[in-house]
């Protein structure tokens, strides 16, 4: 299974390094997550450049895709090029946004009547799209599922991998990068997170 973490330049490297470290450490139960970029080289929000790994093309294909936020995401939907890039399917795919890639995902009308999460920046801007934004760090209905906060990339996390390789999986993983002393609070809250984002969806009227 393969992970498209879509890294767009400006990006916070927040989202997308946590997001793919831990999902790498799934790498021997045939989980693999791939930094996917626009060019062959991205500098984040505060100067470091990236080679991607693979070409944004390659979300297309992905089974898992992830879209990450930074300081440029609205001249990104505001790019139809870049947007016709993206051709996502969550009847086949997971796809998930952090932050300001929810903004990615309600341009490309994977929001339409559904709530979502991201940060209080970009709040407005989502909200501009027609999108309820929930206070909340995360939000799944169905395939579709965003995050809000930089450090609620773990809840992306977490969600992939308990997705597709169960909830043991997730729990040795986030276990594993847990503070010393903090892990079974740490694997607990992330557990939680997304069991009460899930779980919020199917209820919701």
């Amino acid at each position: 299974m393969q992970v498209a973490v879509v890294t767009f330049d400006g990006f916070n490297e927040l989202d997308s390094f946590i997001a793919s470290a831990l999902l790498n450490r799934c790498r021997k139960d045939g989980l693999e997550a791939f930094i996917t970029t626009p060019a062959p080289v991205v500098t984040s929000m505060n100067g470091v450049p990236v080679t991607g790994q693979r070409p944004l093309e390659f979300a297309a294909e992905a089974d898992v895709v992830l879209v990450g936020s930074g300081i440029r995401t609205r001249d990104v939907v505001a790019d139809d090029r870049l947007v016709s890039l993206l051709t996502l399917d969550p009847s086949r795919q997971l796809v998930g946004a952090q932050c300001s890639g929810a903004l990615v995902l309600a341009r490309l009308g994977l929001l339409d009547g559904v709530p979502a999460c991201t940060d209080r920046t970009s709040r407005p801007f989502v909200e501009d799209f027609g999108v309820t934004v929930l206070d909340e760090p995360f939000h799944a209905e169905g395939n579709v599922a965003t995050a809000g906060g930089c450090l609620s990339s773990q809840y992306l996390a977490t969600w992939v991998i308990t997705r597709t390789l169960g909830e043991d999986a997730a729990r040795a993983v986030l276990d594993y990068v847990a503070p010393v002393g903090e892990n079974r609070e740490t694997v607990e809250r992330a557990l939680r997170a997304v069991r009460t984002g899930e779980r919020a969806a199917a209820v919701r009227p």
